[in-house]
């Protein structure tokens, strides 16, 4: 290690230098994208008999934060045939897919949709969620959030039965498994189950067949997903902040393990597959899920005042304020500076208007992305020592752009601290943390990284305390940090076509 950080000083730091593979070189090769998370769902049912998709629309647009590379929504009429479905798709947000036409063509009182960032799949057209279906028993609408570690086992198994894909998604295995457990049970929460039985890995699953709407949630609980009524309509959402904007009253999480079915008679639910050993995903706390939501009872944005609090105890600093970067950056920054006593300050604009689809000029370029969405208040920074919060650093590169906006804008010390332990290992259920050779925590120390960013000092939320970020549960997933998986990571590469 020593040795490369040392051949660093010999090459040249305005080329990209593809030999050359030190830490110093790799950070200029690339920007650094956020981390995506798989996708958000979003279901309802309106015993009523209204239409359902303007709602599923603005539930959509609530969780645009999940995914923003696609979306869609599919809906039909309980009281017509079984073959009446009727489905819109696109690439892109959920405002530019959806218009106030094709929302009043789209007629039915009970659907789903879906917002889209692949990391098992390639982003293509084809791949739009949610999935819809025709078999003999009638339609069936799918949505699904999650990767599945055994996906492509599977799907071999289907093609060699007969099964004809038409896309590259796990999702796609999931519904046709459903299908044809439904071809042998008498009901389709029993064919979900028995699907449920065969998949494994991260999945929050909502179903819509031609009279009832089905919620299920993996064993391990590593995706959420709750539910929500408003008037004579039930709703199933990956999070509550979702519920508070079509207006819904929260009613519970679904479990992890548990099928819960809606008709008009009510919610049935179906605990026969719940284990009790769970792992739910811990970066939705930190970063994924947006901060107004409860998630598993736990609301997001104390989970990062506390990891702000964590911070300030564990890696102290003499400094004269403390900022975050947006968004998920803000609320740790604030616990930091509760916990501190340091001033707390906004030095940053963000550009709303960018999202990930935005046209990125070339590596040759000045301009960059994150100085597209980001600038520095000068007058805030200037002179000062600055405590910069971040949720997160994955590859580098981002981290050393903003270090280096702040330096520019006449900050004295910028001093780094990020509510996550250091990024180790990858993610197989549902999140794109890439390869460990692609993570400079893996093969470098703290310190090395703080000089690899620019930074005056880094300091990392700590492993041993992530559970304090969930009031003490145990039951929580940190194997992208600890390299521990509660379940085996699969043989081949299952996170498909994406920028690893």
């Amino acid at each position: 290690m020593e040795t490369k950080m040392s051949e660093h000083t010999k090459c040249n730091k305005q080329t990209s230098c593809e030999k050359c593979h030190c830490s110093g070189c790799l950070l200029a090769q690339a920007e650094e994208p956020k981390l995506g998370e798989e996708c958000g769902v979003f279901g309802m049912y309106d015993m009523e008999g209204r239409d359902v998709a303007s709602t599923i629309y603005y539930g959509l647009f609530s969780l645009q934060h999940r995914g923003q590379e696609s979306c869609g929504i599919a809906v039909s009429r309980t009281d017509g045939p079984q073959r009446n479905s009727s489905s819109v798709k696109g690439m892109g947000l959920v405002n530019e897919v959806f218009n106030a036409e094709n929302l009043d063509k789209m007629k039915g009182d009970i659907g789903v949709g879906h917002v889209r960032y692949s990391t098992a799949g390639a982003s293509i057209a084809e791949n739009t969620q949610p999935l819809v279906l025709n078999y003999i028993k009638g339609t069936l609408s799918l949505a699904h959030n999650g990767n599945l570690v055994n996906a492509l086992e599977l799907r071999r198994e289907l093609e060699l039965s007969g099964a004809i894909f038409q896309t590259t998604i796990d999702s796609e295995v999931i519904a046709y498994l459903i299908a044809r457990e439904r071809l042998k049970v008498g009901k389709v929460e029993e064919a979900v189950k028995e699907a449920m039985k065969k998949i494994k890995g991260a999945y929050s699953l909502v179903v819509a067949s031609p009279r009832k709407l089905i919620g299920a949630r993996d064993p391990f609980g590593f995706r959420p997903l709750c539910i929500g009524k408003r008037d004579g309509a039930y709703i199933l959402s990956s999070e509550s902040c979702a519920l508070d904007t079509v207006g819904a009253e929260f009613i519970r999480d679904v479990e992890p393990g548990e099928i819960v079915t809606i008709t008009p008679e009510g919610i049935s639910s179906d605990k026969s597959l719940m284990t009790g050993s769970h792992a739910k995903c811990i970066f939705e706390y930190i970063y994924f899920a947006r901060p107004d939501s409860y998630i598993d009872g736990i609301n997001v944005h104390s989970s990062r005042i506390t990891a702000g609090r964590i911070l300030a105890q564990t890696h102290p600093v003499d400094a004269d304020i403390v900022v975050g970067v947006p968004e998920s950056g803000n609320a740790a920054a604030m616990g930091f500076a509760l916990e501190s006593g340091i001033p707390y300050g906004t030095a940053f604009v963000k550009n709303s208007y960018v999202g990930r689809t935005f046209i990125k000029p070339k590596q040759s370029a000045r301009e960059s992305s994150v100085m597209v969405k980001l600038n520095v208040l000068r007058e805030i920074v200037r002179g000062k020592r600055v405590v910069m919060v971040d949720d997160s650093i994955v590859r580098g590169t981002t981290s050393a752009r903003i270090v280096k906006m702040l330096k520019d804008a006449g900050a004295k010390e910028v001093h780094v601290r990020i509510s996550s332990p250091p990024f180790k290992y990858p993610c197989y259920f549902g999140t794109d943390v890439p390869s460990s050779d692609q993570l400079p925590a893996f093969s470098h120390t703290v310190e090395q990284i703080a000089e690899m960013i620019g930074a005056d000092s880094l300091g990392y939320l700590d492993l041993n305390r992530l559970s304090e970020l969930i009031d003490g549960d145990q039951g929580y997933c940190n194997a992208c940090f600890s390299g521990d998986y509660p379940l085996d990571p699969p043989k081949e590469d299952i996170r498909g076509d994406y920028d690893k």
